[in-house]
């Protein structure tokens, strides 16, 4: 149940707009072409020798699909580099295997959606159209590299750009770009077995997106292997518009079993396999694997199946032995993170939440702790760069307020962080590898992301994408009547402080009342509480006369280790009753009519919708689930154990934390929402909740998206889903 982060020079609404007269905003139009938040880059990237950076960039014509540009960092305009409609002139159908891969990583756009440097900077590999591409970047010449009817996935360049490696039917393979030579490194893959790919919960769950790691030399390969026989099949009925279709899914259910992961290293010459010896528990997490500098070790995280302890452990990859240099133990789990950075003295940098809050540390080539980088009552979000020989470490995260993220430097030796970006929003960054700039993406409730090159004392260098919100930007119509949220705090039954945001109507009259819709989310690894721009969803609602409002319970993103943990082992409890606080707030306003007050949510924010008003009778005057986990045993092992526990060792939990077990208490009307191919939270949480309460002879409303899965795609859709919603509001919220 992963979230994809809202990244988003404090500028304020452009002074022309705000004499401009303003259209409406529709629903419609919020879903169009081009994107109301303007031409914002997405996966910026400085290419290898520092002369350019490259981005993706949606068409004009059509915001779902995306080209690649650059730009060069001595100047100039940005410039077209690869067309998707030049390299694969027609749509493709995407495999099932790379349509699960995309949904996993949250991508809806199509065409060119990934992209991978080699080391000179003179080419790029480009995935397309289930082909693969390498392009000349001066020439813009494009060699395809493969055409076969299979899709290929996963293509990436070698660490010194003189292969290119891929996945087909489940095998691993390499091409050798000087001699053209296709070689199948494994040939085991088919059915249960797959080599080089990510398992479904380390796709869904674990942010490890791929099988596969390269050593820097290239001698060897390290791939994972997976064996999925010990996996549950769950029939799932993938229902669409032309007919249903029985999915044989392997799908492990909280408390069944996990598929066998095995690592292994494949040497280049010869293409012997060696696997690596990650212990005799086999029933473990493979977490993440990295290489040091020198390509000597692997060091790979492996994380035991209660998620309470990590292990970095360095392998050897000529014969797979192993050596554990470091563990991380935590009484309840362990959030894992991308921040591992081997460095060329053969020390490492590692983040851990051991004090209550994310951290940097220094360890040795041996496990041993040099020093602790940073500290305090704050958050490092994520490691940014590092310069070994200026000793220097940065950092993007907060010190101060937790709905704003900055980037920062801090020396290697520690010490105080030096805050290097501005404003009062949200920042991401991309550091050179010199450590001399760095590329800032910057937005806050009135400034659509505006990304530029900055030196490192963050003066701005140049523009990349300046997105100002002036005549001819897409959203420069209805700026005028753009509501800004205010932002506050209240006081869970502990005391912590939550944070809120509010969006007013735009007619605001404080002499008068009005209706109220409160989002959630409300989940972990989450955080919905953000200085950043929103686009145009709380608008439409705005617009539409409600006050809008979200709060971040306990159990949130972003506040530290302690502030997640309440929820340890009891999910749907702390949660609702810090929304049941914030629905006090609401209605302790005197401009919130309090018993015309709604709530919805989408996932996680599904199954808030349900346990807020199955919990409190009543207190709502509507709800609207979309998606909603209705029964923890229906969902998937690694992200529910790590918060639940098994069925078996937790059943209080799990049956307190169920729907079902508060459907008695049904009383507040309620609009279910559900994709009926979902493979994520799978239909039959819906069907489950449908017959509970058909039973009961109760009454609901339905809406199910034949052939849509977790996301509702197109635009159209997407469109009728959000009518649908501020409907149901409409109806159920009125005088």
């Amino acid at each position: 149940m992963r979230r994809a982060a809202l990244i988003a020079l404090p500028f304020l609404l452009a002074p022309s707009a705000l004499a401009q007269e303003a259209e409406q905003l529709t629903i419609e139009r919020l879903y169009g072409s081009p994107d109301l938040s303007g031409p914002a880059p997405r996966a910026l990237r400085f290419s290898p020798d520092g002369e350019r950076i490259t981005f993706l960039r949606a068409k004009e014509e059509d915001a779902n699909v995306l080209d690649l540009w650059a730009i060069d960092v001595a100047g100039g305009e940005p410039y077209l580099l690869v067309d998707s409609d030049v390299l694969v002139p027609e749509e493709v159908e995407l495999s099932e295997a790379e349509r699960q891969r995309r949904e996993r990583q949250r991508i809806s756009a199509s065409g060119i959606v990934e992209y991978d440097w080699d080391s000179s900077g003179e080419a790029i590999l480009v995935p397309l159209g289930g082909d693969i591409f390498y392009v000349n970047v001066d020439s813009g010449e494009a060699t395809r590299l493969t055409e076969t009817e299979t899709f290929e996935t996963d293509a990436r360049i070698s660490p010194n750009g003189n292969f290119v490696s891929f996945i087909r039917d489940q095998n691993l393979y390499v091409i050798d770009l000087a001699s053209g030579e296709e070689r199948a490194l494994t040939s085991e893959g088919g059915g249960v077995i797959s080599w080089g790919m990510a398992e479904f919960v380390a796709q869904e769950e674990m942010d490890r997106d791929t099988g596969y790691w390269w050593s820097p030399d290239e001698a060897y390969i390290a791939a994972a292997r997976v064996d999925e026989t010990p996996v549950e099949i769950i029939p799932r009925l993938e229902i669409g518009a032309e007919g249903a279709t029985v999915v044989e899914q392997r799908y492990p259910r909280a408390g069944d079993a996990n598929a066998l992961v095995t690592l292994h290293m494949i040497a280049l010459e010869d293409g012997a396999t060696t696997e690596v010896a990650l212990g005799e528990d086999t029933d473990i997490y493979l977490a993440r694997v990295n290489w040091t500098r020198d390509s000597a070790e692997a060091l790979v995280q492996r994380q035991n199946r209660q998620q309470t302890v990590l292990d970095l452990i360095a392998a050897d990859p000529a014969t797979g032995a192993t050596r554990i240099l470091m563990t991380e133990i935590d009484d309840a789990w362990i959030n894992l993170n991308n921040d591992l950075r081997p460095l060329e003295d053969g020390s490492f940098l590692w983040t851990s939440e051991r004090t209550g809050f994310r951290h940097i540390y220094h360890f040795g080539h041996d496990g041993e702790l040099i020093t602790q980088v940073t500290s305090g009552d704050w958050v490092v979000d994520e490691i940014s760069g590092v310069d070994l020989d200026a000793g220097t470490v940065w950092f993007e995260g907060w010190t101060e307020d937790p709905t704003q993220r900055h980037l920062y430097s801090v020396p290697l030796a520690g010490g105080e962080p030096t805050q290097i970006t501005s404003g009062e929003g949200w920042w991401s960054a991309t550091v050179n590898s010199g450590g001399t700039a760095f590329i800032g993406s910057y937005s806050d409730p009135v400034t659509p992301t505006q990304t530029a090159l900055y030196d490192m004392p963050g003066e701005r260098i140049r523009w990349l994408e300046e997105n100002a919100l002036v005549e001819g930007h897409p959203y420069f119509p209805y700026a005028d009547d753009h509501v800004a949220p205010e932002f506050g705090t209240i006081e869970a039954e502990d005391g912590t402080d939550l944070h809120w945001m509010m969006y007013l109507p735009a007619d605001f009259d404080p002499e008068e009342t009005y209706p109220a819709i409160v989002y959630v989310y409300g989940g972990p690894h989450a955080q919905q509480v953000r200085r950043s721009w929103a686009g145009g969803t709380p608008q439409v609602f705005a617009q539409a006369g409600y006050v809008y409002f979200i709060l971040d319970n306990r159990g949130s993103w972003n506040r530290g280790h302690a502030f997640e943990t309440p929820l340890h082992r009891a999910m749907g409890q702390v949660e609702v009753r810090d929304q049941l606080a914030g629905l006090d707030y609401l209605q302790s306003l005197d401009f919130v009519d309090a018993d015309r007050i709604g709530i919805w949510g989408w996932s996680y924010g599904g199954y808030m919708t349900l346990m807020t008003t199955l919990q409190a009778p009543g207190r709502f005057a509507a709800g609207a689930a979309g998606a909603p986990v209705t029964d923890w045993s229906l969902y998937d092992t690694h992200y529910t154990e790590r918060y639940m526990g098994t069925p078996e060792d937790n059943p209080d939990g799990y049956e307190e934390g169920s729907a079902f077990a508060h459907v008695d208490n049904y009383e507040t009307p309620l609009l279910i929402i559900h994709g009926m191919a979902d493979d994520n939270v799978i239909f039959a949480n819906t069907t489950r909740l449908i017959d509970a309460l058909q039973s009961r002879s109760l009454q609901f409303e339905l809406m199910t998206y034949p052939g849509q899965r977790h996301g509702i795609r197109t635009p159209e859709r997407q469109t009728h889903r959000t009518q649908l919603i501020l409907d149901y509001f409409d109806r159920m919220l009125a005088e």
